[in-house]
């Protein structure tokens, strides 16, 4: 008998062994399930429940990664919004100067120009409060600068 035979007389051994005790926990499991099922109604099954709250757990940590992302995503798009439109804005006053008409004099008397920047000022004490800081400036960077904090810190 060489030293290969008995290397795969061995190996069938152990193969035996593992395949005898995989064979042996799916029996336990088997038999704690049917257990689980009889001594526990369908959402109290302990078996059930840590499976359903691993999951809750992932999806909790995918949709921590979405909301992330969409605050991202909503702070961009107020920068973007403020810039254009304070900017067209400016340009129209610009316009309607040079062509001799008189320009809104208050930025209160625009009624959508207002609304505007009270949907801003609402989203910047949003992010303050959640942030922690109740400072009273309105710097749009300090609002990202925030809110990038606040997502690093929550990784």
């Amino acid at each position: 008998m060489g030293y290969s035979d008995q290397h795969h007389e061995a190996t069938d051994g152990l193969l035996k062994l593992f395949t005898q005790a995989n064979h042996d926990l799916m029996l336990v499991q088997h038999k704690l399930e049917k257990e689980f099922q009889q001594v526990y109604p369908n959402n109290a099954n302990p078996m059930r429940l840590v499976s359903r709250i691993k999951k809750i757990q992932e999806d909790l940590w995918a949709l921590k990664e979405q909301c992330r992302e969409l605050l991202s995503a909503k702070q961009d798009l107020i920068d973007k919004a403020r810039t254009v439109i304070v900017g067209n804005r400016s340009m129209i006053q610009r316009m309607q100067t040079s062509m001799g008409v008189v320009p809104l004099s208050d930025d209160s008397s625009d009624s959508a120009f207002a609304s505007f920047n009270q949907i801003i000022d609402e989203w910047t004490v949003q992010v303050r409060s959640r942030t922690g800081d109740v400072s009273n400036g309105s710097d749009p960077e300090d609002v990202n600068k925030l809110l990038f904090s606040a997502i690093v810190q929550s990784n």
